[in-house]
């Protein structure tokens, strides 16, 4: 069976090949990627659903109490998946595609897509405080890269798949296709060109083909604008630009804290314990904290407060307004906390989703302050909360333009356009300055391995040091005697340096050809003279699996040599020519560009 699907591959194959235009092939392709991402996006929507909608028929999230518990079964359950299937550490959904982008060639391992249609449902599910966006993302470009290493398809057009098929989730999801393809541009750093626009409106379109499919005219955020922007209110928006670009980096550094403050823990089960103790703890107390938190959005751009904040121990006291805003404002600040404690604590999701509700709640926060100042101002709360929304986008992924976008297609239309721009901009810039890198690519730019809209430096971050990496050099000791040098080495190599190495194969110097030559004939000097005499310090060493391409570069415009030695796990293993370096970056810039 096995050699027949083989067989009937490659007689496919062999006919896209004759038949079909590499062109005509990816906008079939990102059709197909479209449709399938959405469909994962669908199917992790409805099983969240399943699990939700079944513990509330248990009567088992009526009662406070049982938050204590739930979100310790979901990741008791998600840890067993982890440890006996999945069988590696779960990574943040979306820097791991990052990675696999840049130092992969795209590829990414079959079983990434289903295990976030698993792991995701199960913490969200039963209480875990992350989204479905980055779990989605996830599944869906781990279904383009397996059809595109299936079909053939070069590691260029399948990196190009792979953006499509995060635009065709992320369509799915909101509805919103424009949106999505904004996000991948930004996210994903690709160019806004013909050859990638068309592709990306493909996918983002079957995305939402298939969310109409499934769920009809079913919308996340049921909301229409009765309010249109008014100038007085502009500078209140500024003010929550600058709110929600605090908040952002609030939300990121709180992020990488409490990860940090995790570390301790080096066993899973103690993780899972305090993390899962942490959440019950705080969904006692904040209830909207449990899952998504699509229905507490919903609440407020309803209008219904109450509502949104649930059953809390301060019930009897939320007739008060400013109990309210406090309490809002504390959602605010934790779902932060409740988020990264959920993904510390070995849990699935992203932070997509997260970030609006914070933003939302901020927002909401605002308006309440403003309309209850006694001042004699009044704002739109369901406006505030929206473009709350919008801030933290900018600010957390550092996606101005996604935000705004989303925002606005999720409303059903541009009414909101310019207070849209004036809080997203500021937030943006003021988190841009702050913070240069978001939590998706923080980790990917410490290693050298993320891929920016500077084509340089995507370039280098591209290149693999394997590629550039010269061993045909013959290794002498400083021990070795000039005669020894000369017929052991000298006499056999075509090149013209010599790392000289002692016993444990570390590095001790070089000797050039310059360095001997005139000695060379002067047989005297044979028996007598060692390599030591000769050899030199090396003008800067490359260190394997630390510098990045970037850092190697750098070492050769420092040092102006043309060969430099490189060093791993202290040993030598080898040489980078500057040659062989720029003629590998010049063929990886064309291959970029083109």
């Amino acid at each position: 069976m096995p050699s027949q699907l083989k067989h009937l591959s490659t007689k496919f194959l062999k006919w896209r090949y004759k038949n079909i235009s590499n062109k005509t092939f990816t906008h079939i392709m990102s059709v197909l990627v479209g449709l399938l991402a959405g469909l994962a996006s669908v199917t992790l929507k409805n099983i969240v659903y399943f699990i939700e909608t079944s513990l509330e028929k248990g009567v088992l999230i009526s009662n406070n109490g049982i938050y204590f518990i739930l979100p310790i079964i979901g990741l008791t359950l998600v840890f067993l998946y982890v440890k006996f299937i999945h069988k590696e550490k779960l990574n943040h959904a979306v820097s791991s595609i990052l990675f696999s982008l840049s130092k992969k060639k795209g590829v990414i391992e079959p079983k990434h897509i289903y295990t976030q249609l698993i792991a995701a449902p199960l913490t969200i599910g039963f209480g875990g405080s992350t989204g479905l966006l980055g779990p989605a993302v996830a599944s869906g470009a781990a279904i383009s890269s397996n059809l595109g290493r299936l079909f053939h398809i070069n590691s260029k057009t399948r990196s190009l798949l792979i953006a499509c098929a995060s635009a065709g989730a992320i369509a799915s999801i909101f509805q919103s296709p424009i949106a999505a393809i904004v996000f991948a541009l930004e996210v994903f750093s690709l160019d806004f060109t013909m050859l990638s626009a068309l592709p990306l409106l493909l996918a983002s379109i079957s995305g939402v083909l298939t969310s109409y499919f499934f769920l009809g005219n079913e919308v996340l955020f049921k909301f229409t604008i009765t309010q249109n922007f008014e100038v007085k209110d502009t500078v209140f928006y500024i003010v929550l630009g600058v709110g929600t670009a605090f908040a952002s980096i609030y939300f990121t550094k709180m992020y990488f804290g409490i990860l940090k403050l995790f570390e301790p823990l080096k066993s899973p089960k103690y993780k899972l314990l305090v993390g899962g103790l942490a959440i019950g703890i705080m969904l006692y107390f904040i209830p909207p904290l449990y899952g998504e938190g699509f229905g507490f959005i919903n609440n407020l751009l309803e209008g219904n407060h109450i509502k949104a904040l649930g059953k809390t121990p301060f019930d009897k006291f939320i007739s008060n307004i400013w109990v309210v805003i406090a309490l809002l404002f504390g959602i605010t600040i934790f779902k932060a906390v409740a988020m990264t404690t959920t993904l510390a604590a070995g849990g699935a999701g992203g932070i997509f989703i997260p970030t609006m509700v914070m933003g939302s709640a901020l927002g909401n926060v605002m308006a309440k302050v403003i309309n209850n100042s006694g001042l004699g101002f009044a704002v739109s709360e369901s406006n505030f909360t929206l473009i709350g929304m919008a801030g933290l986008i900018a600010g957390v992924l550092h996606a101005p333009l996604t935000a705004i976008f989303l925002i606005a297609e999720i409303t059903g239309g541009y009414e909101l356009f310019v207070p849209l721009m004036i809080t997203a901009s500021i937030s943006f810039l003021i988190t841009r300055n702050a913070i240069d890198y978001t939590i998706y690519t923080r980790e990917l730019a410490k290693s050298g391995a993320l891929l920016t809209h500077n084509k340089d430096q995507s370039v280098l971050t591209l290149m693999r040091l394997d590629d550039v990496l010269e061993t045909n050099f013959k290794v002498v000791q400083p021990s070795m005697t000039l005669g020894e040098m000369l017929h052991r080495s000298v006499a056999k190599s075509t090149r013209n340096i010599f790392p000289v190495v002692n016993k444990d194969q570390a590095l001790v110097g070089i000797v050039l050809l310059d360095d001997i030559r005139e000695f060379m004939f002067d047989t005297s000097l044979y028996e007598n003279t060692k390599v030591e005499t000769f050899m030199h310090n090396a003008p800067e060493h490359i260190f394997y699996g630390k510098d990045s391409m970037k850092t190697v570069m750098q070492k050769f415009q420092n040092s102006g040599a043309w060969n430099l030695p490189v060093i791993k796990d202290g040993k030598y293993i080898g040489f980078v020519s500057k040659s062989k370096l720029l003629t590998a970056y010049r063929r990886e810039l064309i291959n970029f560009t083109r």
